[in-house]
């Protein structure tokens, strides 16, 4: 019990001990609010403004004095203003020469300026020592508790002691702080927050894609193909049939689009003979998202479950189960069971069953606060060796379901493959190729490539030499 208090004692901020004064000039939503967490956190907070009348809105411990009052009070002076306010500061150049100047805004658009604005800052304040901070973090996370994302708080700056000073702030506000380096990081760090899923927006667009050329390639063999030489209307299977299809193949393609970059990876440092080459750039941000990839295609998977388990509940399914059982009474004839269907309905599901299960397991390890919970080792097991039987079970259970149709003429509607044959083209590809890699001919070569071993260590030191001297 008393070790558990002091744990508890341990995580929580020393109020105790009062910290030195910081000031903070500007009075909105995340100048009072980061100065409220501060002043919690034992720091002596004091606001620099135009109106050094105390509002009911500045937090009660803190002070309020003039903009040169206040940055000589304090050897750390944050600015939670917006760029084109910045004028002011001038006149304010040789009380601010030597403090810690830390910038925190952000701008309406992506390199909406030339230069960041922290750089635009040190160059009105020549003097200062300028940091880049807290610009990623929100006054609502400041205020609630920051968890997650919102606890990493990104740090840059010239002066390694600024930024220090800075980063011990960062950290007696319970967040983390990431050194970004110097100065030039700023425009990056400043952009960060403009971007809308920077990762996602490739796997989105894909699986939209993807669903979207689908959704038609069904509606024309399964609507408009039956209506037009069966004269059955269908269009219902529009709501329910038509997504269940849809989801598992997407699901089944994006997975495999996961592990097939790898492979790609693979034939090209065999190829190379070394592996301090760079990969292509569309297969270095190929291999980036493929936890975004993977993520979607889990969500894919979930939809097809919950589709299949409302499916018999769906009227066009009772009606189909009750036209076998009413055709038998009517005939008084009871048609005897048909083990092999049994054996093939049985083992799809199986197969589905499990390997939806290591679907999710590969999953919820690839969450940041499961993965940081493990080593590497654990982590690439999961993410390898389980992502690859998960794609071996799935592939099993599409063509356990739908093998049936690779021989069936009726299958091919307008002379096209049904969409079950569709999906099983990337994911048997990356099996395949998989297979051949693990064969000990080739890997062996591929691992001490892996390790270091080059082929020919003077033609990697060229194309590297290149590559540097473009770059440059």
């Amino acid at each position: 019990m008393n070790t558990n208090s002091s744990n508890m004692m341990a995580l929580a901020p020393n109020t105790s001990k009062k910290r030195e004064t910081v000031c903070i000039f500007g009075t909105g939503d995340f100048g009072r609010a980061l100065g409220h967490k501060m002043i919690q956190c034992g720091y002596h907070v004091v606001y620099g403004s135009r109106s050094t009348q105390i509002s009911n809105l500045v937090p009660k411990d803190a002070e309020v004095l003039s903009h040169a009052e206040a940055a000589q009070k304090a050897a750390i002076v944050i600015i939670a203003i917006q760029r084109q306010h910045y004028n002011f500061l001038t006149p304010l150049a040789e009380i601010l020469r030597g403090k810690v100047v830390v910038d925190i805004s952000n701008n309406l658009k992506l390199n909406q300026y030339p230069e960041s604005n922290a750089e635009y800052l040190a160059q009105l304040l020549p003097g200062a020592r300028v940091v880049k901070a807290f610009n990623t973090v929100s006054a609502w996370a400041l205020q609630s508790g920051a968890l997650d994302a919102s606890r990493q708080v990104f740090v840059c700056g010239d002066d390694t002691e600024a930024k220090e000073m800075v980063m011990n702030i960062v950290r007696a506000l319970g967040l983390t702080p990431l050194d970004q380096g110097s100065l030039l990081a700023a425009q990056e760090i400043e952009n960060y927050p403009l971007q809308l899923f920077p990762m996602w927006k490739f796997p989105i667009f894909l699986s939209l894609g993807l669903t979207a050329f689908f959704f038609f390639y069904c509606l024309a063999l399964d609507v408009i193909y039956t209506y037009i030489y069966e004269h059955n209307n269908f269009s219902f299977f529009i709501a329910m049939t038509i997504p269940n299809r849809i989801c598992p193949v997407v699901a089944l393609i994006l997975l495999g689009l996961v592990y097939l970059p790898g492979v790609l990876a693979a034939i090209i440092q065999l190829y190379r003979g070394t592996k301090y080459r760079r990969f292509p750039d569309w297969l270095d941000k190929w291999m980036l998202c493929r936890k975004q990839l993977g993520l979607i295609a889990l969500a894919f998977a979930s939809l097809h479950a919950v589709f299949t388990l409302a499916s018999p509940l769906r009227s066009f399914v009772k009606w189909r189960n009750a036209k076998p059982i009413i055709s038998q009474a009517l005939n008084n004839k009871t048609e005897p069971l048909d083990t092999t269907n049994a054996w093939l309905s049985d083992s799809y599901l199986a197969l589905g069953i499990i390997g939806f299960f290591f679907f999710v397991l590969v999953g919820i390890t690839s969450l940041p606060s499961v993965s940081n919970s493990v080593n590497w080792r654990e982590f690439r097991f999961v993410q390898s060796k389980l992502g690859y039987l998960t794609l071996i079970l799935c592939t099993a259970h599409t063509l356990v379901y739908g093998g049936k149709w690779f021989l069936s003429p009726t299958a091919y509607k307008w002379y096209l493959p049904n969409i079950y044959m569709l999906s099983l083209v990337v994911p048997c590809a990356v099996l395949v190729v998989k297979f051949v890699l693990i064969f000990p001919c080739v890997d062996k070569p591929l691992t001490q490539i892996r390790q270091g071993w080059e082929r020919n260590p003077k033609s990697s030191e060229q194309s590297n030499y290149i590559i540097n001297k473009s770059a440059v």
